[in-house]
């Protein structure tokens, strides 16, 4: 029995299964014209309720990662397909609010349909008697269907589901064609170790050899403080950090808070310093109100209270940009995690550092907690650093057929976007 993640489209024997449905399947009407994007379609956000994604160990599921080097002609055979099914018209569109295993009727044998043209359920099951039953194995496919796109796998046809279903084929179509750049761009000397972050998916794979280590869900951007893509190589790991607050911070962010609560510099352990080597300023003696903020440095002490936590994963890039831990951990439990200014935490990170740093002599696993527990800022060079890709990547494929899509969460499809700074935007619609 295949996972959720492999089932898809399965390239090749995958578009005589299409021919042949689209034969006997009546044909529905498609009112949604193509317009090159999905931005104006695909829902905006992560609904609320049961967490979509998990952080775990996946060493022994032989999972193919996000990005391998099957990833081009994997996402070129997907497009050749769903070419054929916008030639033929499309899909069924689903008007039920609600199904779920028992359900019986029309509208379980148009889902049944809906299923089988991305492959999702055998085409021999569309007829006999139970082709209008949501049977168990309706449920296995709505799973996962709803894992290749990001959804709880309930096994339940809810609001998120049905959207993500009734989505037209030209508009999935599009969307595969907009992330052919960044796939080709992102695969580019990848290596055989790698860290791959997907902001629209809001989550980050350690990668061995094309399978995953571990996957993590993490946080990136806010919609006014996006996270940018870059492709770069882990230079280092420092434990207990220094937090040397950005300008764009403290103004946004730091001063406002010190001119409400006088004590909220103290209290968060943030010094104030006349230039990154200066001398250590009292705060109280500036005229904050004609000084501009980054006339000084800020640093958070390490602590309980540094906002990058217990550690901070480096590798250059031009953004000053890095992975980091978090103090707040209960955010890993929301499915929409845009709320950082453009860092990536990360979700279990110490799992992410010992990957990271397997097999140096100078580290080994249990001595995280001592390093952390002396609270002083320490730095190691690692040694065989694995590739760092911080992607967008509303849609992918990988070489064993499944199809993935995503939010366009900063509304970047249809623009070119591969790499660089997004634009910030205006709060998500949540309709």
């Amino acid at each position: 029995m295949e996972s959720p993640r492999q089932l898809g489209f399965r390239h090749g024997a995958g578009i005589a299964v299409l021919l042949l449905s689209l034969a006997s399947a009546p044909v529905f009407a498609q009112d949604t014209q193509d317009n090159g994007s999905a931005a104006s379609v695909a829902p905006q956000v992560s609904a609320p309720g049961k967490l979509a994604t998990r952080t775990q160990i996946v060493a022994n599921n032989d999972e193919l990662a996000m990005l391998t080097g099957g990833s081009e002609q994997a996402l070129a055979d997907a497009i050749v397909l769903y070419k054929q099914i916008v030639k033929n018209g499309g899909w069924p569109q689903i008007t039920s609010k609600k199904l779920s295993k028992g359900a019986k009727g029309e509208q379980v044998l148009l889902l049944r349909q809906r299923l089988i043209f991305e492959n999702y359920l055998p085409f021999d099951t569309l007829g006999g008697p139970n082709g209008s039953l949501f049977d168990a194995a309706m449920v296995d496919a709505v799973k996962a269907f709803q894992v290749n796109h990001g959804v709880a796998p309930t096994g339940t046809v809810g609001d998120r589901t049905l959207t993500e279903l009734n989505i037209p084929a030209e508009i999935r179509l599009a969307t595969l064609l907009e992330n052919q750049p960044r796939v080709s761009a992102y695969a580019q000397d990848l290596g055989r170790r790698s860290i791959l972050v997907n902001i629209p998916s809001l989550q980050l794979e350690t990668v061995e050899d094309g399978r995953v280590f571990s996957r993590h869900n993490i946080v990136a951007g806010k919609l006014d403080r996006p996270s940018p893509t870059l492709v770069s190589t882990v230079s280092d790991v420092t434990f207990n950090p220094y937090w040397k607050i950005p300008a764009s911070i403290v103004e946004r962010d730091i001063v406002p808070h010190y001119l409400k609560d006088r004590s909220y510099l103290a209290k968060m352990q943030i010094r104030v310093f006349d230039g990154v080597d200066g001398p250590e300023i009292d705060p109280s003696t500036i005229d904050w109100a004609n000084t501009p903020p980054e006339r000084y440095f800020f640093r958070q002490d390490p602590g309980e209270n540094n906002a990058l936590a217990t550690v901070k994963i480096n590798f250059p890039n031009k953004f000053m940009v890095y992975m980091h831990d978090t103090p707040h951990r209960e955010l890993f439990g929301s499915n929409a995690r845009f709320e950082s200014s453009g860092c990536i935490r990360v979700d279990q990170v110490q799992t992410v550092v010992d990957w990271v740093l397997r097999d140096q002599a100078d580290y080994s696993p249990d001595q995280y907690g001592q390093i952390i527990g002396t609270r002083q800022p320490y730095e190691l060079k690692v040694q065989t650093p694995p590739s760092v890709r911080f992607m967008y990547l509303t849609a992918w494929a990988t070489p064993e057929g499944a199809i993935n899509f995503r939010p366009d969460i900063y509304n970047l499809d249809g623009k070119g976007f591969v790499l660089g700074q997004p634009e910030p935007r205006g709060a998500p619609s949540t309709n």
